[in-house]
C-alpha cells in the first residue's frame, strides 16, 4: 500500500485550521507524514482580487521551495478559494508550476474536490461555503466545468480564513445540518481554513448523506497521487473504504 508511510506536502496560505493536519498526522501515528510549508498572505480576505493575489505563481514558489527540506512524496496547493477562482485552466497551471518546481505529482484542492465526487461515482452535490455569495459562486462554476452538478449552494459570508479558522465543531455542525441537500448525493464544504479533520462522521450524521470538507480531500488527494487510497477510520465514507487511485482527472482535457 504504497500512501502508508509516504509524506504528502502542504502549501498552506496563512493561518486558519492548519493545526487539523499535525492532529490527523498524530492519530495516524506516523503512517502518514503531512508537513505544513505556510505561503505568503498579501490581504486576508474572501475577495476574488485578493485571492488571485494569494495563489499567485511568486506565493506558490516560494512556498515550494520550504518544502524541499521535508522531502514530500507530493504536494498539495492546500487552498480552495485560492484555486478555484482563477477557473479550471488557471487552477490546472498552479499545480503544473509547483510540480516543474519540485518534480513532483502536485495537486490543489479545488480539483481534489472534482477528483473525490468523480472517485465516489457521484454527480450531484450541495455546497455549504463560508465564503461571500461571489466567491461560493466561483467554485459552483469550477464544479460545473468538472462535470458535477450542483442542486444547491449556501454561502455564509465569512471575510476572512482567521474569522473562519475560529469557527468550532458546534459551528460547523449547523452550518451542515441548516444546508439544502435535496437532491444531493453530497454535501461539499469547501475552505481548508475551516477545521474538520476531526469531525467528518459527525458532519455525516448531521447532514444525512455524504460530507466532503476542504481539509478531507487535500488529504485524500496527496495520497491518491502516490497510488491506492488506505481506508482510514474517522475520515467520513471517502476514506471508509480503499479508493483507486485511478479517476479520470475531471473537468476538460
Amino acid at each position: 500500500m504504497r500512501p502508508a508511510g509516504s509524506t504528502v506536502g502542504l502549501l498552506y496560505p496563512g493561518h486558519g485550521a492548519e493545526d487539523d493536519f499535525p492532529a490527523l498526522e498524530a492519530r495516524l501515528e506516523g503512517h502518514v507524514r503531512l508537513p505544513v510549508m505556510h505561503t505568503s498572505v498579501g490581504e486576508d480576505a474572501h475577495r476574488v482580487d485578493a485571492l488571485l493575489d494569494l495563489g499567485s505563481p511568486t506565493r506558490l514558489a516560494a512556498g515550494a521551495e520550504g518544502l524541499r527540506p521535508h522531502r514530500p512524496d507530493s504536494v498539495m496547493w492546500a487552498c480552495t478559494s485560492g484555486s478555484f477562482v482563477f477557473g479550471w485552466d488557471g487552477a490546472r497551471r498552479q499545480v503544473d508550476g509547483v510540480a516543474d518546481t519540485l518534480g513532483l505529482p502536485v495537486s490543489s484542492t479545488s480539483i481534489a474536490f472534482v477528483n473525490a465526487v468523480q472517485a465516489l461515482g457521484l454527480t450531484s452535490v450541495a455546497v455549504a461555503a463560508s465564503y461571500p455569495d461571489e466567491v461560493a459562486r466561483h467554485f459552483v462554476e469550477f464544479l460545473r466545468v468538472g462535470d458535477v452538478t450542483v442542486t444547491a449552494m449556501g454561502s455564509h459570508g465569512i471575510m476572512t480564513a482567521e474569522e473562519v479558522g475560529r469557527l468550532g465543531r458546534d459551528d460547523v455542525l449547523a452550518m451542515v445540518s441548516a444546508a439544502d441537500t435535496h437532491g444531493a448525493e453530497a454535501l461539499l464544504v469547501p475552505d481548508t481554513a475551516m477545521h474538520s479533520l476531526a469531525w467528518l462522521d459527525e458532519l455525516e450524521e448531521a447532514a444525512g448523506i455524504l460530507v466532503l470538507t476542504a481539509n478531507q480531500v487535500t488529504v485524500w488527494e496527496g495520497l491518491r497521487l502516490l497510488g491506492d487510497v488506505p481506508a482510514i477510520d474517522g475520515l467520513g465514507a471517502l476514506f471508509r473504504s480503499p479508493r483507486q487511485a485511478e479517476v479520470a482527472g475531471g473537468g476538460p482535457t
